[in-house]
């Protein structure tokens, strides 16, 4: 009777001690520089006949590759989309009689992707070279310039915030310590620009929930 009272008295305090955790939420935040740089080069051309219009695209489109791979940028790294046309006439009139306007205008994008971040800014900051050379650049809000963080940085993040961030004598119990892992869910991930003028520059977040077992001290 005494060995199987113990018995039941080590199974109770067992169960007691599985059901003791505590839930803890860990936050870490850090400054990565991105190893991936992605260059969307929109471009356009105007004019009153199609094929003419086409003409002026290839032409543009042959100048953008050339500034590209003198800058060592293989061709595998960028491509080229396939056009958009705009009709004026369909959609808004060919304006006044004393300001008349192109029929058609078309858009193109030539988008560059590589993990030469350094080279990809030296790049942009040249692309006045372009102008010079006849190409229409755009400035499009639907395409922009940005600059990726891809590596372990994110696993890094989740294994520092995997970390408590209190303990539990902070928590009220002084009796107890923290034991193992009894339960974790990532939230949270998100890598964003550091500012909207350095986008090689990133802010990896991430924030995790971790339940601890509690053990006796």
């Amino acid at each position: 009777m005494v060995g199987g009272g113990c018995m039941i008295g080590r199974g109770l305090f067992a169960a007691r001690a599985a059901d003791r955790y505590v839930t803890v939420k860990g936050l870490a935040e850090r400054e990565v520089k991105a190893n991936l740089a992605m260059w969307p080069i929109v471009f356009n051309a105007t004019g009153n006949d199609l094929a003419g219009v086409q003409a002026s695209l290839d032409s543009s489109a042959k100048k953008i590759a050339a500034f590209l791979q003198t800058r060592g940028f293989p061709a595998s790294e960028f491509n080229v989309s396939s056009p958009r046309v705009t009709d004026r006439e369909a959609q808004e009139g060919r304006g006044r009689a004393d300001r008349p306007i192109d029929r058609y205008v078309a858009e193109q994008t030539v988008t560059l992707r590589s993990q030469r971040v350094e080279a990809v800014k030296g790049a942009i900051q040249r692309s006045g070279d372009l102008i010079r050379e006849g190409v229409a650049l755009v400035r499009s809000y639907e395409y922009k310039t940005s600059k990726r963080r891809l590596d372990a940085a994110g696993r890094e993040q989740t294994a520092a915030a995997q970390h408590p961030t209190a303990s539990v004598r902070d928590r009220g119990d002084s009796e107890s310590r923290v034991g193992g892992i009894r339960n974790a869910q990532q939230g949270y991930f998100d890598i964003q620009d550091r500012d909207a003028f350095s986008p090689e520059f990133k802010k990896v977040r991430v924030v995790t929930t971790i339940q601890y077992f509690l053990a006796e001290d």
